[in-house]
């Protein structure tokens, strides 16, 4: 791949966005309840995030941390919002579904892709708990919204799961998805980590913030000295 390496930043409020501004950060995930994974952010947040970020913004589309298996409801839920977030002005959604036995639940998928009109997609990191992560890929191939996969390749952290994430990133190749890799990424860990899979894209949370915590600001210095290792 020759493409540009591309930094993708989780923000909680709108104090994270306008420190996002002018950090170096390539597009932004907007996300509430960072603790339980990420949920869907108020409409106020998103209207308001839309309005004061230079940057683009994905926002999570998931009404429950319970699980990735999501009911009747839950899905009329989660395609009000998809409609409400395009609405507003967002650049796309991130969201996941998957079924009891853990492959991609693909009639969800259908519903909730037919609210999106000119919204990219990524689907977030249910991806990790499939019974088989390269099926998974060839399934969401099916899906032509859908231009990211968030994923740790199956593990707890990406460098974990650096194997799989190399594996991934070249079935990737002659693609249109990308493979959006996060959970554990540093500054400290993340040059060693593109050398080894190849990936081109991460997706950083706490390692921008202070003192690494999930309540803590972000701090520009960090997503600056993270971008250049990109470079």
């Amino acid at each position: 791949m020759s493409e540009k390496k591309r930094l993708e930043v989780i923000a909680t409020s709108i104090d994270d966005i306008l420190q996002l501004n002018d950090s170096g950060a390539d597009r932004i995930e907007l996300v509430s309840a960072l603790s339980e994974g990420g949920l869907t952010p108020s409409i106020g947040m998103i209207e308001r995030a839309v309005e004061v970020s230079s940057l683009p913004i994905r926002v999570m589309i998931r009404p429950h941390s319970r699980s990735f298996r999501y009911s009747k409801e839950d899905l009329e839920v989660m395609a009000r919002d998809i409609r409400a977030a395009e609405k507003l002005g967002v650049s796309g959604v991130v969201l996941g579904v998957l079924t009891e036995d853990r492959q991609v639940d693909t009639e969800a998928l259908s519903l909730l892709l037919g609210e999106v009109k000119d919204l990219s997609v990524t689907f977030h990191r249910a991806f990790d708990e499939a019974r088989d992560l390269e099926e998974a890929f060839n399934t969401l191939l099916n899906f032509p919204q859908i231009d990211r996969i968030l994923t740790s390749g199956g593990c707890s952290t990406a460098v974990e799961g650096m194997s799989m994430l190399a594996r991934l990133r070249q079935r990737s190749e002659g693609t249109r998805i990308r493979i959006l890799a996060g959970s554990g990424l540093d500054e400290d860990n993340i040059s060693d980590f593109l050398a080894a899979t190849g990936v081109e894209e991460v997706h950083v949370g706490r390692a921008v913030r202070l003192e690494q915590r999930l309540d803590g600001p972000i701090v520009s210095e960090a997503i600056r000295r993270i971008k250049q290792s990109l470079q």
